[in-house]
């Protein structure tokens, strides 16, 4: 029988069904003998209440053991969730502001109306003044016109309280409807006390009153229970399932399908298959990096552990029989696959993804690199990261704007491509509308016209020209100057992950998503932006001192000191040694920038401590020689972080290669036990020159020309929210990985995906060997 749900949860009762809640489980327990080679059963005899009194003491006691072992299906059993939160009663219902302004409303529905819009349906009564407005609008677009919103905000944010017309009823002095608080401390469903009393000074009375809309809950149920992703998913498409090996799916923990969709996509690889994979119908119970590890330590190896996901879906060995794909029912369950023990140990340590909520897939995907690199370097320093397969480095060519002259800098590794999408330049295309593209409806109940921009327009925006205010020039004794910069590539790596940012942050800090449309074809060619290096002609900067930050001692010969200007610094009450810091920063006389160098770093731990003798070597830790880190990244890190000392964001970014965001991220997730964390990067990285995933090994290049062959697509109002789908070529077919759905696609959702995947067209075909 299936029933509708009345409650916004999973597998309890009223809520929605899982596919455990399709079929009865009986279970029946053997003992059986193996053939030591085959694993042929031998003998077979049931386990039940009378063989517990003829079978040996250590048999049972091992049995039972087994029987009742708590595994971590148990222990993170993440389907059993209900949106219980306890709706809070509002704080301002006491002092909520009234408006005499003889607005009384009707006891008639059908004179309710939007104010704003004319919506007669869904519609919201401001306790304060009266004003009936438009509910909001939901996650997918749907729902209100947001007038009720709209004039709580055109009022000057005063009137926060507001009651869902036709929600309203009572049972004897309680009165249950559905209400809301706009104030941004709340923002979100409150309980309010007084509620028949402020009803009452509109002419409504509560008694006898009958609810006739549904409740914000109840829409939210059914929003959850009809909406078919029909952007991403292609349900509208009568799709074609398919299976074997690289077509497996996998079961959805509770919004882990971010994580299945990043595990799909790379798993299509063939370097991350051949590396933690096995050929189709391989043996799954054998892999290199399951060899020489003790039992009781494997669930803790990020090694073993990515290898067994990876071998079940490269192998085919749980994949549905083909004659059983269109069968009715519940799947089997031992075809299910289940990513519990993988996503636990990935998550474990990260303050994000150890939830249950709903992640950004972006996010996950490099955190996940990361940890597979860290457990790389620890089996064997001489193997190449998998990293590397995704890994460039980008070059700036930067200009002076007070003598021309021209620098280049280098960035460390990135593993992602992030664009941003110009919206100044998205118009909106003549034509039909993709069988795709999910309906979008305005408040006049017209289809909204979604804008599109190219992906060469968001490539273009890239690699302009930008400013650089207060750009720091050492060569002109640390003068800030303007600058123009300009990016290109340093190297094209074999496979590209380009992170379209369709999210961006709205003047309430909220996330907010862009609508809007990306046109990108499969194949893409980005030689043109292909870093130069110096040219011939070019008056460049000339090289910084070898001697790391100004004050270090090193190579080069360190300008005399005047003084005059050091006397100078000290009356005004600095130290002597952070007065000659300042002065050997600046050239050694200009005390004005001596000045503005003090008040910028008078704060850095060593800015009292003497200078080393000249000629000496200054240590690695205090300059940074030695870390492969840009000691102003640590510096500005440090100061805009505002917890975290010098030494932790070093390590972080070392970890991190040099990355500024994946480096404030790691620190904020291992705040828990920051200094086991750095301790243990210390242990692990000793000896690799600051890299992570070993020696330094030179970055894979090509012609830049691309074709693509995955993409992660995201629905929601937000990338923590939502759903993600996978699409891979196979064989040349797009595939949809929609967790445990596997088909062929027919629909490409090419204009909404959140990632893309592409490969250097030159290694098709070419797989790297040493993975």
């Amino acid at each position: 029988e299936n029933k509708q749900p009345t409650k916004l949860a999973i597998g309890v009762e009223g809520g929605f069904s899982t596919d455990d809640d399709k079929y009865e489980t009986i279970t029946k327990n053997s003992i059986v003998v193996l053939e030591n080679k085959s694993n042929a059963i031998v003998t077979e005899v049931p386990y039940d209440e009378e063989a517990k009194t003829k079978l040996p003491e250590a048999v049972v006691k091992s049995a039972e053991s087994i029987i009742h072992h708590v595994g971590l299906a148990v222990q993170q059993d993440l389907t059993a969730w209900q949106d219980d939160e306890e709706i809070p009663v509002t704080k301002y219902y006491q002092n909520l502001p009234f408006v005499d302004n003889g607005v009384k409303i009707s006891p008639d529905p059908k004179t309710w109306k939007c104010e704003k819009q004319g919506d007669t349906e869904n519609l919201w009564l401001n306790l304060s003044d009266g004003f009936i407005g438009g509910g909001r609008k939901n996650w997918d677009g749907s729902g209100g016109s947001n007038g009720a919103l709209d004039h709580f905000k055109e009022t000057g944010e005063k009137y926060p309280l507001v009651v869902k017309l036709g929600t309203i009823t009572s049972e004897g002095s309680t009165v249950h409807a559905d209400c809301f608080s706009y104030a941004k401390d709340e923002d979100g469903p409150v309980k309010i006390p007084n509620l028949a009393e402020l009803l009452a000074k509109r002419g409504i009375q509560v008694a006898g009153l009958q609810k006739t809309e549904k409740s914000t809950a109840e829409l939210e149920v059914e929003l959850n229970a009809t909406y078919a992703f029909d952007a991403i998913t292609e349900s509208g498409s009568k799709l074609v399932s398919v299976t074997g090996p690289g077509l497996q799916g996998l079961v959805n923990l509770g919004n882990s399908c971010y994580c299945n969709s990043v595990v799909q996509a790379l798993c299509a690889l063939p370097e991350v298959a051949n590396r933690y994979g096995t050929e189709a119908n391989g043996n799954v119970r054998q892999h290199k990096f399951f060899q020489d590890v003790n039992p009781s330590a494997a669930p803790n190896n990020v090694l073993v552990q990515t290898s067994k996901l990876a071998s079940a879906l490269t192998s085919g060995a749980y994949a549905i029989p083909q004659d059983e794909l269109d069968k009715e029912g519940p799947t089997d369950p031992k075809h299910r696959l289940a990513p519990r023990m993988f996503k636990h140990l990935i998550g474990k340590d990260h303050v994000d993804f150890r939830t249950a909520q709903q992640q950004d897939a972006a996010q996950f995907l490099q955190y996940l690199l990361e940890q597979i690199d860290r457990a790389e370097a620890r089996y064997d320093r001489n193997m190449s990261p998998t990293s590397y397969i995704f890994s460039f480095e980008s070059q700036a060519r930067i200009v002076c704007s007070a003598d021309q002259k021209i620098k280049y800098k280098d960035t460390a590794a990135e593993t992602m491509w992030s664009l941003r999408v110009p919206m100044e330049k998205a118009v909106v295309l003549p034509g039909p509308e993709e069988p795709e593209q999910k309906k979008q409806k305005q408040e006049d109940g017209e289809e909204k016209q979604i804008p599109t921009v190219t992906f060469a327009q968001c490539v273009e925006s890239w690699s302009a020209e930008t400013a650089l205010d207060d750009y720091r020039w050492p060569h002109l004794h640390n003068a800030v100057h303007p600058a123009m910069q300009k990016t290109r590539f340093k190297n094209f790596p074999r496979y590209l992950w380009i992170q379209i940012q369709r999210y961006e942050l709205g003047p309430d800090w909220q996330p907010v998503k862009l609508e809007v449309n990306l046109d990108i074809p499969e194949s893409i060619d980005l030689s043109a932006y292909k870093a130069s290096g110096p040219q011939e002609g070019e008056d460049l900067v000339p090289d910084e001192p070898v001697g790391g930050p100004p004050g270090a001692s090193g190579g080069a010969q360190q300008p005399e000191i005047s003084e005059m200007a050091l006397q100078t610094l000290m009356e005004m009450g600095f130290t002597m040694n952070g007065c000659k810091r300042a002065l050997l920063a600046v050239g050694g006389s200009d005390t004005e920038a001596a000045m503005n160098w003090i008040f910028e770093h008078n704060m850095d731990p060593d800015f009292n401590d003497p200078l080393p003798d000249p000629g000496a070597s200054a240590p690695a830790a205090a300059s940074g020689l030695g870390s492969g880190v840009d000691d102003a990244v640590v510096m500005s890190l440090v100061e805009s972080l505002g917890c975290f000392t010098i030494d932790q964001v070093r390590a972080a970014l070392k970890e991190t290669k040099g990355a500024a965001d994946r480096a404030a991220d790691w620190l904020f997730s291992h705040m828990d036990d920051l200094d086991s964390a750095i301790a243990n990067l210390e242990g692990g990285n000793e000896g690799n020159d600051g890299q992570t995933g070993g020696p330094k090994v030179p970055l894979e290049d090509g012609d830049g020309k691309y074709s693509m062959v995955g993409m992660v697509s995201h629905i929601g109002k937000n990338t923590g929210s939502g759903h993600y789908v996978a699409h891979v070529k196979h064989d040349g077919k797009w595939v949809i990985f929609n967790d445990e759905k596997v088909a062929l696609s027919e629909n490409p959702p090419m204009q909404h995906a959140y990632l893309y995947l592409f490969q250097r067209t030159d290694t098709i075909g070419s797989p790297n060997p040493e993975y």
